[in-house]
């Protein structure tokens, strides 16, 4: 078999949550090309993957990638894993992919673990269109610019800066649906869902630990068609048997708009003509 590079996503902190073609793909592989090769072992031996491993790091990716793309033209089979989640996102290996390309090299992207992804979806917030920041910046103004985002934004965030980016937030928009994600798959997962104010509030007092996955909502301009969009999910939720003013409630929590905003419109609505 021609040689070509196997792009493998790895769990994000629950190893029963690795896939099976990830598991064969690296035990195929002639070489796993890794962040840390300590960590990628804790998983190879949970499985019993033999494998021979090398390096592969934001600060020698630049000589190993020559490497690798020279023993795929030979024909081998180059495994590439990150400690966890996608290779790529936020993680080595865009060079080594380019490189592949350009060399007319085979490239196989197998699925599995995101953070980004499990976050967005247990955060409750829009998912339709979004858009990933990796690490939030730490400028005043490109944080502000990732704020002023329409879609629902998904970053990663230090705990220690965690409660400083909320509160800069809550400046620009108290009101705006945050869910704080922590220690997704572990054993101590968290998921916090609230407003700017208050989850800013709430982490100045107590700054989590572990690793965070923020999710924000778009930014809204308070417009008829942002409170149609409420109305429209508070209705669907009292189709399926919520009642209507603790609907508004969590829908208004989840979108920083008014509750009684929300009611009043979805009475008005229903109201005999």
């Amino acid at each position: 078999m021609s040689g070509r590079l196997v792009i493998c996503p790895t769990p994000i902190g629950n190893l029963e949550d690795v896939t099976l073609r990830v598991l064969a793909a690296l035990r195929e592989a002639d070489v796993v090309a890794c962040e840390d090769t300590r960590r990628t072992r804790v998983l190879l031996d949970r499985y019993g993957v033999k494998a021979r491993l090398v390096s592969y790091h934001e600060h020698n990716e630049r000589q190993r990638t020559g490497e690798l793309v020279s023993q795929m033209r030979d024909g081998a089979v180059v495994a590439l894993v990150s400690d966890a989640g996608m290779p790529l996102i936020s993680d080595p290996g865009l060079l080594l992919v380019q490189a592949s390309v350009a060399a007319g090299l085979a490239i196989e992207v197998l699925p599995g673990p995101s953070a980004a992804l499990a976050a967005l979806v247990a955060s409750a917030l829009p998912a339709e269109r979004w858009r990933f920041e990796g690490f939030l910046p730490r400028k005043r103004s490109e944080l502000i610019a990732a704020f002023g985002s329409p879609e629902t934004v998904v970053a990663f965030e230090s705990p220690r800066r965690l409660a400083r980016t909320l509160a800069a937030l809550a400046e620009l928009d108290p009101t705006r649906p945050v869910a704080v994600c922590r220690e997704l798959t572990k054993v101590h997962e968290e998921v916090v869902r609230g407003t700017a104010a208050q989850l800013a509030a709430r982490y100045a007092q107590s700054p989590p630990r572990g690793e965070v996955a923020l999710v924000i909502g778009g930014a809204g301009d308070g417009s008829e068609g942002d409170l149609g969009s409420a109305v429209e999910a508070v209705r669907r939720l009292v189709a399926a048997g919520a009642r209507a003013r603790p609907a508004a409630s969590v829908v208004a929590e989840l979108t920083g708009t008014s509750a009684n905003a929300i009611y009043r419109a979805l009475k008005a609505d229903s109201a005999p003509g």
